[in-house]
């Protein structure tokens, strides 16, 4: 009887078993099916005309092209890679920055919401996952045509409006097509550029034309043990981190610990992000002096990080628990490269508007990332300049000068340098890629042109209202800002707009406390910019005589360094009057220093704020 009933049970836990295996084996079909249906395509026979043409298969160009047909628009998306993704699929950048609004909620929804969800709604995304993801939104479009592996060759234009383009297909046959409206989401505004679009490069709006900042290879590795992870950042190794489910991220004495082979390269903080395959993508390597313009110097970095990567892995098997065994599962086939070309448009964002949460009558999206300015050399570390509560990104900002029936929506929009250190972040261009889709649907149907529209307070809210309704995170708001009624406010805005002060996280600046030296030095860097035709050799004499970072200076001291860098000799006592009489001091701050003292760091904020203020030759 004892045996029968063992025979039983033993038998109903084997059935129990098998039920379970074949459930999840048909599950995990289901699951592989969809996810090849969502990655197949077939290449379209391409017609003459669309209503929409958006260039670009990064994130932002299947939000903006999956928006237009949504709103009626006949649309095609031209991407010269194999797939969607861009970035994130071909740069392996997994880790998603996703800002935060007014109330702590993602500022950003709609579109990459959707996208967001189906990739499992999480910090990080498997890349596998991302690449079907967004070939679902663009098969489920039917108003929508995908031609991969299309080359733009050039554009046809009518005037200053662009009207058609050239393109070479995936036979290396050229065509012509047509469209009423044209989306350029390319990472570098290849098609505003083509087009004749005014747009510059790198810093150069704020005198930093070569500035360059570093590059990342992201860093693909197998054989990662998870929980020797989780055991290293609670022992503090390198620092320590911070775990969870499928990320990681800290272990910052990285900087220092890795001696790196290449001088061109440095390893920072680990971001890691778990794949559903047990692999791990790691965002912590940075190359210098890329141009992200020239693919000679892109394939050059990529060679240099290929090679750092070895010798990255090596120094982690041997000192950090939980990478013993790892080895290189892969090589991205690109670099995540943050900037390159800024379009000038109707509105250029500037640092103030996110310093001051501003609002816009014709806000089409929101952003709250932090003002993430990178490193641009082995001698420094980048820096936060501010974190937003919220701003708005106003549709002004996607409509370039000079060219009409074109929109931007990628990194290179109408962001000043500094303000691109947020919006240029993937979720909130998604949302400015949804606005321009359904804006260009709009422009069709009410028959006017982008610019004219970016003027109608009629047609804007009604913008506004369609995006809301589609799911978009938008509402007007009123907020403060650190400093607002301060009397040196206006010199703190100047000074954010040339990048030469930073209120890091917490959004705080030292101006109560005496100025330092090094805090003046890297403002009074700032006139060689202000004032090219000073050079340089003035600024570098003062700075060379202030060493000692910490030191204190005083009111005479202040201003004779200042005169000097212009060009200006004098004795100490006699700086501050040469100052009034230059207009460099102006009333308010002679009867905040009547006599000299230790210059406070709002008081120098403000010498520097009337200097650049004057904006002539001294």
């Amino acid at each position: 009887m004892k045996n029968k009933k063992l025979w039983i049970t033993t038998g109903f836990s084997l059935f129990i078993l098998i039920f379970i295996f074949v459930a999840t084996q048909l599950i995990q079909h289901k699951n592989n099916s969809q996810q090849n249906n969502s990655l197949s395509y077939q290449q379209p026979k391409l017609k003459k005309t669309y209503d929409v043409i958006v260039v670009g298969g990064e994130p932002e160009g299947v939000a903006a092209a999956v928006a237009a047909a949504r709103n009626g628009s006949k649309t095609l998306l031209i991407e010269k890679r194999d797939g969607l993704g861009g970035l994130f699929t071909y740069g392996m950048l997994n880790f998603l920055d996703i800002g935060k609004d007014m109330n702590n909620e993602p500022v950003n929804a709609g579109i990459f919401k959707e996208w967001h969800n189906l990739v499992g709604n999480q910090s990080a995304f498997d890349i596998e996952d991302a690449k079907a993801a967004f070939m679902k939104l663009v098969k489920n479009e039917p108003n929508l045509t995908l031609a991969l592996e299309t080359d733009l060759v050039s554009v046809i234009k009518d005037g200053n409006k662009l009207t058609g383009l050239k393109i070479k297909d995936y036979e290396n046959k050229e065509k012509e097509i047509h469209a009423q409206r044209f989306i350029d989401s390319t990472k570098d505004a290849d098609l505003a550029v083509m087009a004749g679009a005014p747009y510059f490069t790198g810093g150069e709006d704020i005198g930093f034309k070569n500035r360059k900042m570093s590059v990342t290879l992201m860093i693909h590795l197998k054989d990662v043990d998870w929980e020797g992870i989780k055991r290293a950042s609670k022992d503090g190794v390198f620092g320590g981190g911070t775990v969870y489910n499928n990320t990681a991220w800290g272990y910052s004495d990285l900087h220092t610990a890795y001696k790196p082979s290449n001088a061109q390269t440095r390893l920072r903080g680990l971001n890691i992000a778990k794949q559903k395959d047990g692999s791990v993508y790691i965002n912590a390597l940075q190359i210098f002096g890329v141009d992200g313009l020239n693919e000679e110097s892109k394939k050059k970095a990529l060679d240099i990080g290929k090679n750092e990567t070895k010798h990255i892995v090596k120094f982690l098997n041997e000192h950090f628990p939980g990478f013993e065994q790892a080895k290189i599962a892969s090589y991205p086939s690109e670099l995540y490269i943050r900037e390159t070309r800024h379009i000038k448009a109707e509105y250029q964002l500037p640092m103030s508007d996110l310093w001051e949460n501003r609002d816009h009558w014709d806000s089409i999206a929101l952003g709250g990332y932090p003002v993430d300015i990178q490193a641009t050399s082995t001698a420094d570390y980048g820096y936060v300049l501010a974190v937003p509560t919220q701003y708005a990104i106003p549709f002004r900002s996607l409509v370039p000068l000079e060219i009409d029936g074109l929109l931007i929506a990628s990194k290179a929009a109408g962001y000043d340098s500094l303000a691109a250190g947020s919006a240029r972040v993937v979720p909130t261009g998604m949302s400015v890629a949804q606005a321009a889709g359904v804006a260009s649907a709009m422009s069709i149907e009410h028959q006017i042109n982008f610019r004219e529209m970016s003027k109608d307070k009629s047609l804007i809210t009604t913008l506004q209202k369609k995006l809301k309704k589609q799911g978009a995170h938008l509402f007007h708001f009123d907020l403060d800002y650190p400093y607002q009624n301060e009397w040196y406010y206006p010199a703190i805005k100047k000074l954010l707009s040339l990048g030469v002060i930073k209120g890091g996280y917490e959004n705080k600046l030292p101006v109560d406390e005496p100025m330092i030296n090094d805090d003046f030095v890297r403002i009074i860097s700032a006139i060689e910019r202000v004032f090219p035709d000073k050079g340089v050799e003035n600024v570098n004499e003062v700075t060379s005589l202030l060493t000692d970072k910490e030191k204190t200076l005083t009111r005479d001291q202040a201003a004779q360094l200042i005169l000097k860098a212009i060009g200006i000799d004098c004795l100490e006592n006699e700086a501050w009057q040469k100052a009034k009489e230059l207009g460099i001091v102006d009333e308010t701050l002679n009867q905040r220093l009547p006599e000299n003292r230790e210059i406070l760091t709002s008081e120098g904020y403000q010498l520097f704020y009337l200097l650049f203020k004057q904006g002539k030759n001294f």
